[in-house]
């Protein structure tokens, strides 16, 4: 016998029997499986029962008791050998047999008292709604408000410099970046906020891409123009065309402008976010490095 395989069986005893046997066969019918160790018949039907109390999903329960550690209930049912089963529906004993028998007649013996398999429990599934995108300008204003009445609380400022860095607003974000305590200034959102200034200081005054792509194409070795083509693409959010351009810097002159392509190497990896690009591209670093 199997120590209650699915959430259809269960183990009766004496002191249980009124409530998970009697009562509970009112709504469900219920067959008792008096059985015993060490009997062929016994592990024979058991596991049987078992397997059509999970296969009719919940249309009957399936109670095992041990005669040998309930012989109260053996002898209250009068139990002469095992195995015994007895189907009780709606608070009375209805019927039952002796003995094991095959699961064809099993399932006759329930068809013949209305007990039909129950359709598997479907479960509903949980749609996640994704939260709306927060729009920044009105984080901003949520932030200033928050600031106004908690004045010394400076994560909140860290958040609004966060947030004014995605207006565009970089001159407030980098005196609020450059006025935060020291346990904030090594914060990891601290360092990558200074990242960001650090590459739209860059383009300020930049060509457009377009402009940028030209010039790369009638010199490929004109790496200022490589160089600023990268922090666009890294600022517009395509930061592999970024990478690319940083590698590309590196592999054709690691010493330009003092290791200019490898300094911006870090600062990228300091803003990305996306750890796996982050990884293939620390490796093609370190490979040009070592070369």
């Amino acid at each position: 016998m199997t120590d209650a395989p699915t959430p259809h069986v269960f183990h009766a005893t004496a002191a249980t029997f009124e409530d998970t046997v009697i009562s509970t066969s009112l709504e469900t019918p219920i067959l008792i499986n008096f059985w015993a160790a060490g009997f062929e018949q016994c592990e024979t039907l058991g596991p049987l029962l078992e397997r059509l109390a999970a296969d009719y999903n919940g249309a009957f329960l399936l109670a095992k008791v041990d005669v040998a550690q309930e012989q109260e209930l053996a002898s209250a049912f009068q139990i002469q050998s095992v195995p015994t089963v007895i189907l009780v529906k709606g608070g009375q004993l209805v019927d039952g047999f002796p003995g094991a028998l095959p699961e064809g007649q099993l399932k006759e013996f329930l068809t013949h008292h209305g007990i039909e398999p129950a359709p598997p429990m479907v479960e509903e599934e949980i749609v996640e709604v994704e939260a709306p995108p927060v729009d920044p300008h009105t984080e901003v204003m949520r932030l200033r408000k928050a600031i106004e009445a908690q004045p010394d609380t400076a994560e909140l400022k860290l958040d609004l410099a966060l947030v004014l860095l995605q207006t565009g607003a970089t001159g407030e974000a980098e005196q609020l970046l450059d006025g935060l305590p020291a346990n904030l200034a090594t914060d990891d959102r601290t360092i990558k906020a200074h990242a960001r200034l650090g590459f739209a200081a860059l383009l300020k005054d930049a060509p457009p891409a377009e402009v940028l792509e030209a010039a790369i194409n009638a010199d490929p070795t004109d790496l200022r123009a490589r160089h600023l083509l990268g922090v666009r693409r890294l600022v517009s959010g395509d930061a592999e065309a970024g990478l690319i351009q940083f590698i590309e810097m590196l592999q054709r002159d690691r010493a330009y402008a003092n290791g200019l392509a490898r300094k911006t190497l870090i600062d990228a990896f300091r803003v990305l976010e996306d750890e796996d690009l982050i990884s293939r591209y620390r490796r093609k670093m370190s490979s040009l490095l070592l070369a």
